[in-house]
């Protein structure tokens, strides 16, 4: 008898779980389906550019994936504290991310004592008027 209280009692709890956190199951099972399986695939975390008329400098960001963005983004972070030519290569990796989260380092780079990087740093930011 209270194996048979036991069984119904854990039907029952099981029930309100299913009954009451239906959403959050529902999600725990469509997690795979929130990657692309192309992006998954993807060696290089590169999405094909979509087919429109205009590409603006702003559009370009949409190529890359958020997990590549990130990596590039502390990799740009850390060579901004070095040289001038990490600094440099800093500037090349904000343009080609295209994002508006490089913005800070690009106003970093207008207060640095060489003139190359304060010139490329204008220029970039140029871009996003």
């Amino acid at each position: 008898m209270l194996n048979f209280l036991a069984i119904v009692l854990i039907i029952l709890i099981l029930f309100f779980i299913v009954i009451f956190k239906r959403k959050y199951i529902s999600n725990a099972f469509n997690k795979k389906k929130l990657y692309l399986r192309q992006e998954i695939l993807n060696k290089n975390h590169i999405i094909k550019p979509s087919l429109t008329k205009h590409n603006h400098y702003q559009n370009s960001s949409n190529k890359y994936s958020e997990f590549y963005k990130k990596t590039l983004r502390e990799k740009m972070l850390k060579l901004s504290k070095g040289s001038t030519a990490d600094k440099l290569q800093s500037l090349k990796i904000a343009e080609e991310l295209a994002d508006k989260s490089t913005l800070p380092i690009l106003k970093r780079g207008l207060k640095d004592m060489d003139l190359q990087i304060v010139e490329r740093s204008a220029e970039l930011i140029r871009k996003f008027k």
